[in-house]
Order: structure tokens, then sequence, then C-alpha cells
């Protein structure tokens, strides 16, 4: 029950993202409910495919694709004020990678999957839908920029990893890590943290 909790909210979060960034792109109402579908499932799409879960969750249960549709329509229909909301999609978006890396993290550790590789399941679930949101919108995926993205999500997962061998309690330690991503991710936005950058390009 825990992650399908983890699983619906963070699938809301992230198709308020990619439905506002097809906003910004200027999309009908089609385009934005298949960005915000594809930004909100894509990382649950891609983690079940590696950890060999056929079909996809989403396609099993009809939860997993009514609320991002419904979601990404609301978008289009008040995007005047979520627009509004900038610094509120920019935390909806760092919870939702949150959401989604430690769930995607707990689903690999489920299936029996060793602890570096439930870590990485879980970055690429947290990062997975953003970056097909891009590559649709003709963007550089966020993940490849200066910001701390991946590095964050993939923190969360280690802390989720090293609470379950360690035996601790699902629910704190879910928190715990996605706190510690949401944490992360906001810290380098308001820092202006990035990634280092080769230099010396052009020149």
């Amino acid at each position: 029950m825990l992650l399908v909790v983890l699983d619906l909210a963070g699938i809301a979060v992230f198709a308020i993202s990619g439905a506002l960034a097809g906003v910004r792109a200027r999309l009908d109402a089609f385009g934005i409910a298949v960005i915000g579908v594809t930004t909100a499932l894509g990382g649950g799409i891609i983690r079940d495919v590696l950890l060999g879960a056929q079909p996809p969750t989403s396609l099993r249960d009809w939860r997993y694709l009514l609320v991002p549709i419904v979601t990404s329509l609301a978008v289009f229909w008040l995007h005047p004020q979520f627009a509004k909301l900038r610094r509120g999609v920019l935390l909806a978006d760092a919870v939702g990678l949150g959401l989604f890396t430690v769930s995607g993290t707990a689903t690999a550790l489920a299936y029996g999957a060793p602890s570096y590789t439930a870590c990485l399941i879980g970055m690429t679930a947290g990062i997975g839908g953003g970056a097909l949101r891009d590559v649709l919108l003709r963007e550089i995926p966020m993940v490849l920029r200066k910001e701390i993205y991946a590095l964050a999500a993939l923190a969360g997962g280690v802390v989720v990893v090293v609470g379950a061998r360690l035996g601790f309690p699902a629910v704190p330690t879910a928190v715990a890590g996605a706190a510690l991503i949401v944490t992360i991710r906001l810290i380098a936005l308001w820092r202006r943290w990035n990634a280092p950058t080769a230099r010396g390009i052009g020149t």
C-alpha cells in the first residue's frame, strides 16, 4: 500500500510539472495531456521494464492512468493560476523526484535487486519521466544540465537502501529518503549549486 500511495502522489505532482511545460510550449489540450502523462508515468515504466515487471504497473492499474490525465487537464483549464505558483511548481517537482525515487528504490528491493542496482533504478525512476518530457519538447534534459538533480535522487535512494538493510521501518525510511532529496534539490536551487562543467568550450 505504501508503494501505491507514493507512486500516485509522485504521478500527480509530476503530471503538474509536465502539463505546465506543455502550456509553456503552447501545446493544445491533447498535447498537454500527453506531456503530463509521459512525465508522470515515464519513470515508473522504465523502472518496471528494468525489473522485468510485465506489463508495467501503470498499464495494469487504471488509477495510474486516470490520475495524470485528470491532473493534466486540470492544469490546462487552470494554468493561469498554476503559472503564478512558480515556486510551488519547483517544490512539486522536487517532491515528485523524492517520491518517485524512494518508491522506485523500494520496489527494486522488493524484487530482490542488489543494493547498488536498487539505488540506480530508484534514481532512474525519479529522473526518467522528466527526461522524456524534455526530449519530447526538444530541450536538453534537466538531468544533463548543470543543476543538481540526479545526484539528489541518488542520495535519497542510498538512504532507502541503507535503512532497509539495517532493518529500519519502511515508512520512516521512505520519508527520510524523500526529505533528503527534496532538501538537496531546494537548497541547490536556492544557492544555485551546479555540477562542474567543461571549461574553455569554443575558445
